[in-house]
């Protein structure tokens, strides 16, 4: 009998998950052939996600500017500009619409090794990341093109959606079998080590695959990539198991850039006679 309750709660939450979701194609292929179809929850919009996003930016910078330590260093903020720049044109061979977002770019001083890129383009560089690792101009554009990457593949939609499905099927299964939080804790914890880390690797190594290929586009050697992951990993960036970790291995890492640099090398050469 209890496997019955248990089989009926998971198809009843199951269903509901399914209907509320699409399969969706964020991005163009690319030359490093990016072909997975993604899930989307009809309750998770784009539009939401870059209204959130504007708002969090927002505030982000707020505060930073409050401590003075909003675009600081003007060479550096001027230098980091540029090279995106360079790299926000490449983003139409993925999404031709991305050309008219309304990106814009912040430096704020810290020591922190960090980059990000929100929905819709809004980006911010972590001054440690360039003066702690002394990243090159293809360094940077590397890192900044991986995180331009995770905003064209709308990562972070997608593991919102991942997240309120889950949610969705924890809460509905222990409420029609009566587990109560305890089962709907062990019900998360399950969750994130069985789906979310595999799943969260993928977006890395997707990102990794889109950042080389934008470099590339943008007249940067790709090659820069695995100096970049190099320098990140004897910094502790690359340290951790695999299987516990939501980013590839150090080693996993640099050999899949290896690969996918070379291929984009064309394109690079490419750029460099323009």
């Amino acid at each position: 009998m209890k496997g019955i309750r248990i089989a009926a709660a998971v198809l009843v939450t199951g269903a509901a998950i399914t209907s509320g979701c699409q399969s969706v194609k964020t991005t163009s292929p690319g030359a490093v052939g990016i072909e997975r179809t993604q899930r989307m929850s009809s309750l998770v919009s784009e539009a939401d996600m870059r209204q959130q996003a504007e708002l969090a930016y927002r505030e982000t910078l707020g505060k930073e500017r409050e401590k003075g330590a909003l675009n600081a260093d003007p060479a550096l903020t001027s230098r980091v500009r540029a090279i995106t720049n360079r790299l926000i044109p490449a983003s139409a061979a993925f999404r031709p619409e991305a050309a008219r977002w309304k990106w814009e770019v912040n430096v704020i001083r810290s020591d922190q090794i960090n980059a990000w890129c929100m929905p819709g383009g809004k980006i911010a560089v972590y001054s440690g990341l360039v003066t702690k690792l002394n990243l090159t101009d293809g360094e940077i554009a590397a890192v900044v093109g991986h995180e331009i990457a995770h905003a064209l593949r709308e990562h972070a939609r997608e593991r919102a959606s991942e997240q309120m499905g889950a949610q969705v099927l924890i809460s509905g299964a222990s409420i029609l079998l009566g587990a109560g939080q305890a089962g709907a804790d062990l019900g998360g914890v399950f969750y994130k080590a069985f789906f979310g880390l595999p799943n969260s690797r993928l977006h890395e190594t997707e990102a990794d695959r889109i950042g080389v290929e934008l470099a590339a586009r943008a007249g940067y050697d790709p090659r820069a990539a695995i100096s970049l992951w190099q320098k990140m990993a004897k910094n502790g960036g690359g340290s951790g198991p695999e299987f516990l970790s939501t980013h590839p291995s150090a080693e996993t890492r640099l050999k899949d850039l290896e690969v996918y640099s070379a291929r984009v090398m064309p394109l690079y050469e490419q750029a460099r006679r323009r």
